[in-house]
């Protein structure tokens, strides 16, 4: 296992923003994986595990520990009770399986292509968008547990997903490593394409979609948004959504409404919960002055996608944080709604 010192971390981010690692070790196999959860344990550091880097604001002062990145790869068939499950290494490139699971003719995924990142981030934040999320098709996860340093495995119920939240990023927050995950698709599945946007893609189609037209759908969709990672694009230089979209009460969405129609606004809206409303977080930073292509200083907002914080080149963490402060401030003075930032903050 070779462990290298004072590596840099922004390259290895979408964002390109952040410090060094004290110690950066790959890991390629579950052993790997142990043998330095025991070397950071018996030297008292702390680990940050690294994935694909693509929901991450690293701090400029980087990390002063171990990062440990999950390099695990392979993708595993079989057949099980009518479904065609794929076993994933965490540190397999998450398009790539979807491409293998589109490929197959397996549904389940194909409104998520284009996502940046690893197999093994999709649990901890429940990855969805286009109608899908990872919930619908995770079977189980096998997961190191840092304490024991023992694999395990947990299913569906034991991941405790909501809406971009598990048990790894809520209450068990730091208690396990992903090295793997099951997914069961449906084999032969149709797509079934409810999102708005992909329902205007396909209007006037004479026959349904296959799921590779969802795929090639969702891609341009993404594209046309920058949420897609294209050489040379200035406007992927981000963490993707930098914001969640507030999920609110009955009462707490009556609220927002009145304070909409007061200023000749509707707030666009779908059902989420029981009870509750799901808000267009980018609604709520558009509205609050901060329009695509908003420019300060080095960090910016996407000139396609009203979520998105971009990295104008040279950026540091604390610009992008400050930004960040900056909308969540005038959103809240505006609409008395406080937004819950996405990407993982590390070193802060």
């Amino acid at each position: 296992m070779l462990i290298q010192e004072n590596v840099p971390l922004a390259p290895l981010t979408t964002l390109q923003v952040g410090g060094p690692a004290q110690y950066f070790i790959e890991a390629k196999t579950i052993a790997d994986a142990q043998e330095a959860v025991e070397l950071a344990g018996s030297r008292s550091l702390p680990m940050f595990v690294l994935g694909g880097g693509s929901n991450l604001v690293i701090s400029d002062a980087g990390w002063s520990g171990v990062v440990l990145k999950i390099a695990i790869g392979g993708i595993e068939e079989r057949t099980q009770d009518g479904k065609t499950i794929f076993e994933v290494g965490a540190g397999e490139e998450w398009d790539k399986f979807v491409v293998s699971a589109v490929s197959r003719n397996c549904s389940g995924v194909e409104c998520l292509s284009g996502i940046p990142g690893s197999v093994g981030g999709t649990p901890v934040q429940n990855v969805g968008a286009y109608g899908q999320e990872v919930a619908e098709t995770i079977q189980s996860v096998t997961a190191l547990e840092i304490q024991t340093r023992q694999v395990c495995e947990l299913n569906n119920k034991d991941c405790g997903f909501r809406y971009r939240t598990s048990i790894f990023n809520t209450t068990h927050r730091g208690r396990y490593i992903i090295l793997k995950v099951s997914y069961g698709l449906g084999p032969g599945g149709k797509p079934h394409p409810q999102y708005a946007d992909l329902e205007n893609h396909f209007a006037g189609w004479s026959e349904g979609p296959t799921l590779a037209d969802v795929r090639e759908a969702v891609r341009k969709i993404r594209a046309s948004k920058g949420m897609l990672i294209t050489e040379g694009d200035p406007d992927c230089r981000s963490a993707g959504s930098f914001f969640k979209n507030p999920v609110l009460s009955a009462d707490g969405f009556d609220r927002l409404s009145k304070r909409a129609a007061e200023k000749n606004l509707q707030i666009p809206s779908y059902p989420a919960l029981e009870s509750q409303r799901k808000v267009s977080a980018a609604w709520l930073v558009e509205h609050s002055g901060f329009s695509k292509g908003f420019v300060s200083g080095k960090v910016g907002i996407s000139r396609k996608h009203a979520l998105a914080i971009v990295n104008q080149g040279e950026a540091t963490a604390a610009d992008v944080v400050a930004l960040k402060n900056q909308i969540q401030d005038r959103v809240e003075e505006i609409w008395g709604i406080h937004l819950e930032p996405e990407p993982v903050f590390v070193g802060f």
